[in-house]
């Protein structure tokens, strides 16, 4: 017996929401066994749609005002999605000119990376600019009833098993309490310290329990997907096109139970006016002329294009040179973000908002390798859920006419933690006392005022998988398979040839250096329960076979 969630839809719902953060693990495995799991869990179907309105505030003092920020976060967009370098998905046949806008008239970080190579400890670093580690947001919130079946079903081949820690189960806390701790000083609430309204739109993925959603972390108002995932339509819609990956059994679950359905505040869950990209952006656009009397932060965070993959029929048919079905429905997505990106863009431009609003725009990590579809993250190698520059290196533009030069790029590594102090330091805020901060006010180093870089060193952990770039030089340390790995990204950018070898002083300096970070870091506030292995090389898609290269990685 499933012990929190029989019978119950509330229960089941947690469930099946979380697996779109974990679909890392869907490495084939005996879809017969999740069936069997998806006959616990209800779909809940929702009211229907309600009209949401943002309140009015009274305005502010126009000599005190700062520039609005608006942060755009994608889901799982891959460093090749867009088209800004060259690239883009499809062989560069689906143009982004809209997201590419933000690097062309503002600064592209050329070395910009995610927190984390998943989603919730990598928005944890952008809302508290510190290392999710510090405080022990280190795994995606999960279920420990999800964690075994799923040690059970999904394995990529025999050589390398999905492996379930049951000793750790002992140090388990109820998944209602796995959230972003209420200690932490989360970039609204020091915005709001400031006099800005605070406004969250879409993923959240922080804590889904009253006491942990974005209103109760510095959030006034709060237009939010539950558990961090939602269906775009539904499956049936008319006007929906779908593909579904065959080879990939999270996928099959998704589809029997995945919800469509948003939460405006503390109100009960309901069924958003359309497509969800759409929906959001409708949203976003009311939200800012509702607060446009006083400087707003706004945390615009699509779900796009993360999986289930579906797309509208209008943005389906106009791809029709795409042969690839699932390539094409990918596509399709793209197309819809960055055209709704751009009616974002034009409305702040059609309501003088432009010039003092700066716009950050990033990906929570890199590109899935479970959909199937290649080159997402090219050129560089790995995935999501991989400390590769494919899981970690991630767009990264920001975008203010007022303060920041025009059409620049920036080279010198730089995190999702430094969104937290630039904007505090745009805005005027103060950082919160007592806290650690890891992320680095960019705006001296964009403005030529220093000449340095703005960090030394970034870190990465999960469990016993960690990694760390200094200068050009990039160390991953594992347990699973356990070894080191060395790469020159000046000259490797691709991590190709291992150096640990050939290095073996700056190999020894390097992992002292990361097992000195490793040991600042916190205990988890909850335990990794499982951990599977992830194909450096290979789609999901592809088959498994012996010699591929891969890593494990936990949650």
């Amino acid at each position: 017996m499933l012990k929190h969630h029989i019978g119950l839809a509330t229960k089941g719902l947690l469930i099946l929401l979380l697996l779109a953060g974990l679909g890392f693990w869907a490495v084939g495995g005996r879809p017969g066994v999740m069936l069997l799991f998806v006959k616990y869990v209800v779909r809940k179907d929702y009211g229907p749609t309600q009209t949401v309105v943002w309140r009015v505030p009274a305005s502010s003092a126009a000599a005190a005002r700062g520039p609005n920020v608006l942060l755009i976060v994608a889901d799982d967009l891959g460093f090749n999605d867009i088209t800004l370098h060259g690239g883009g998905v499809a062989g560069g046949s689906v143009p982004t000119p809209n997201i590419d806008s933000i690097a062309r008239q503002g600064v592209d970080f050329l070395a910009g990376y995610a927190g984390n190579a998943t989603c919730a400890p990598s928005r944890a670093a952008m809302m508290t600019g510190r290392y999710p580690t510090r405080f022990g947001f280190e795994f995606t919130p999960t279920p420990k009833q999800f964690m075994k079946v799923l040690a059970y079903t999904a394995q990529s081949n025999e050589n390398e098993p999905m492996v379930y820690h049951a000793e750790r189960e002992a140090d388990l806390i109820p998944y209602e309490d796995m959230g972003l701790p209420t200690t932490e000083v989360t970039l609204a609430r020091a915005m709001q310290g400031a006099g800005y309204r605070t406004l969250h739109l879409g993923k959240w993925h922080l804590g889904d329990s009253p006491q942990f959603r974005a209103y109760a972390h510095g959030f006034d108002e709060s237009l939010s997907l539950l558990h961090g995932a939602s269906m775009f339509l539904p499956e049936n819609a008319p006007d929906v096109v779908n593909a579904k990956q065959d080879f990939d059994p999270i996928d099959k679950f998704l589809w029997a139970s995945h919800p469509w359905g948003i939460r405006f505040n503390g109100g009960q869950p309901f069924q958003p006016a359309r497509y969800m990209t759409d929906y959001l952006t409708d949203e976003a656009i009311k939200a800012m002329d509702a607060n446009r009397a006083q400087p707003f932060f706004m945390y615009l965070a699509y779900n796009a294009p993360h999986t289930p993959l579906q797309a509208t029929k209008e943005d389906y048919d106009a791809l029709a040179h795409i042969p690839d079905h699932t390539t094409r429905v990918y596509a399709a997505m793209i197309r819809s973000l960055d055209r709704n990106i751009g009616r974002v863009l034009q409305h702040l431009k059609d309501q003088g908002m432009d010039d003092n609003t700066l716009v950050i725009f990033t990906s929570d990590n890199g590109g899935a390798g479970y959909i199937g579809v290649p080159d997402l993250n090219k050129p560089y190698r790995g995935w999501k859920a991989t400390f590769y520059d494919g899981g970690i290196h991630v767009p990264f533009f920001m975008r203010w006419p007022k303060g920041l030069p025009q059409g620049a790029s920036y080279a010198q590594p730089i995190s999702h933690m430094d969104i937290f102090s630039t904007a505090l330091a745009a805005a005027g805020a103060k950082p919160p006392e007592g806290k650690s901060i890891d992320g680095v006010n960019l705006l001296p180093f964009l403005k030529g005022q220093r000449a340095d870089a703005p960090h030394r060193q970034i870190f990465w952990r999960t469990d016993t998988y960690l990694a760390m770039r200094e200068g050009d030089w990039k160390l991953q340390a594992m347990q699973r398979p356990k070894q080191d790995l060395l790469y020159n990204l000046a000259t490797d950018p691709g991590e190709k040839t291992d150096l640990a070898s050939q290095q073996g002083a700056r190999l020894a300096a390097m992992k002292a250096e990361l097992l000195a970070f490793n040991a600042r870091q916190a205990k988890p506030l909850w335990p990794s329960l499982a951990e599977g292995p992830i194909s450096i090389d290979k789609t999901l898609k592809d088959p498994a076979k012996p010699g591929d290269a891969y890593i494990y990685y936990s949650n």
